[in-house]
């Protein structure tokens, strides 16, 4: 029988590359996502190859959350893996010139919404003793780097609540993991500059970055181990990336 997946934040980079990974592999997906336009366009590529369904959805909005993953249809409302991916960085200054807003954004989307989606899904892995728990990370959450002050919080805020569900869940059999990427060429970069195309585009030159489909083709792996094995915590970098400031650029 094929296993269900819901993976957030499924509409580009990790989250879409998972999606169309995991679909190859017969998996069955849910999409969850709030770009509609997106989320039709890659239903429609993943229907080709196995069951698909999307919930449109905010993180950050936990009534939106709690109602959309109970409308979930028979056929997919057993959840066998979770995906936390949904996430985003707002800004790069230094503390005494953050914005609010950015503040609020990174720690409703990074924190609060992985924890929306998690107590929606986990009940139901509590009551069959099984289940697999995905949050991806950053190396944010392994340390912190000038002017990442807030958004560096929400990533170690990630790392240390993956700890705590691996803690308080272990006596019902469901494994809990963390996947820590470094630097990904996706829309992150141009999300957190607010748009700024050239500044982001510079982040990723001089060097190669990880892929969304690097992280995608983890992510599989690590699922599909035999149940027994818990890939705990994974921090991946690429090869030109010793830390999140030292990078060896051509």
């Amino acid at each position: 029988m094929s296993k269900t997946a819901l993976i957030t934040g499924a509409t580009s980079g990790i989250g879409k590359a998972t999606a169309q990974i995991l679909a190859k592999n017969n998996y069955k997906i849910i999409l969850c996502g709030r770009r509609e336009d997106r989320m039709a366009e890659l239903e429609k590529e993943l229907s080709k190859l196995t069951a698909v369904h999307t919930l449109l959805f905010d993180v950050r909005d936990k009534k939106a959350v709690s109602e959309s993953i109970a409308s979930l249809p028979e056929a997919f409302s057993t959840i066998d893996i979770l995906i936390n991916n949904a996430g985003n960085a707002h800004g790069l200054d230094p503390i005494q010139n953050g914005d609010l807003d950015d503040w609020d954004t990174m720690i409703d989307i990074n924190v609060k919404g992985l924890l929306y989606v998690s107590k929606a899904i986990i009940p139901q892995m509590i009551e069959r003793k099984s289940g697999h728990i995905i949050n991806i990370g950053s190396t944010a959450a392994k340390e912190v780097y000038p002017n990442g002050n807030v958004y560096c919080a929400t990533k170690h805020a990630v790392d240390a609540l993956n700890q705590g569900m691996r803690m308080d869940l272990n006596p019902f059999g469901i494994r809990v993991g963390a996947i820590h990427p470094g630097m990904v060429q996706t829309e992150f970069s141009e999300v957190r500059f607010k748009g700024d195309t050239d500044r982001a585009e510079k982040v990723y030159q001089g060097f190669t970055p990880l892929q969304p489909e690097d992280i995608a083709d983890i992510i599989h792996f690590v699922v599909s181990r035999p149940y027994h094995v818990n890939i705990a915590d994974l921090v991946v970098m690429s090869t030109a990336q010793a830390s999140s400031t030292i990078i060896k650029k051509d």
